[in-house]
């Protein structure tokens, strides 16, 4: 699995949510069944000042976000691109939802400034629909979190 960096960043510009609500730096591959992306946690995210001060660690839902705007959303982009959308366009008018979360399972906790790798793999995409296994590991492979997950462009 791999991705052009024009590929990578059409998907990129595409992707509606923008900082600070938005987590999702790169892609590393995508093809037709998977793709995979990255985010660091900036020392800095404005959730850190309140989750635990003295001792921030990244709350789940944002966890769970993070994997949602790289599986469902980019993802989406993506198939939307390759199943008859055109160009930026095209991608503009959608909006990738993220409506469905299940089998959320937490294994470790991200703290400020850790790189995690998110990878999704399509459980099935029909009529803008998107649902997929996502996983969330820290750079050394280490399972941090995993879900189901769906969203639909609107």
């Amino acid at each position: 699995m791999e991705v052009d960096r024009d590929t990578a960043a059409a998907i990129l510009a595409a992707v509606p949510q923008q900082p600070p609500f938005r987590f999702i730096d790169d892609i590393l591959g995508v093809d037709g069944e998977r793709i995979a992306g990255t985010y660091r946690f900036r020392e800095d995210e404005y959730f850190y000042r309140g989750h635990f001060p003295g001792r921030p660690v990244t709350p789940g839902v944002i966890l769970l976000e993070t994997m949602a705007q790289t599986g469902v959303v980019a993802f989406g982009l993506y198939l939307f691109m390759q199943h008859g959308g055109r160009g930026g366009q095209a991608l503009g008018d959608r909006i990738t939802l993220f409506t469905f979360a299940d089998n959320v399972e937490f294994s470790g906790v991200v703290r400020p400034g850790e790189r995690v790798v998110v990878k999704a793999e399509k459980i099935y995409f029909r009529r803008l629909a998107l649902k997929v296994q996502a996983v969330m590991e820290r750079e050394n492979g280490e399972v941090v979190c995993s879900a189901v997950l769906a969203g639909m462009a609107v």
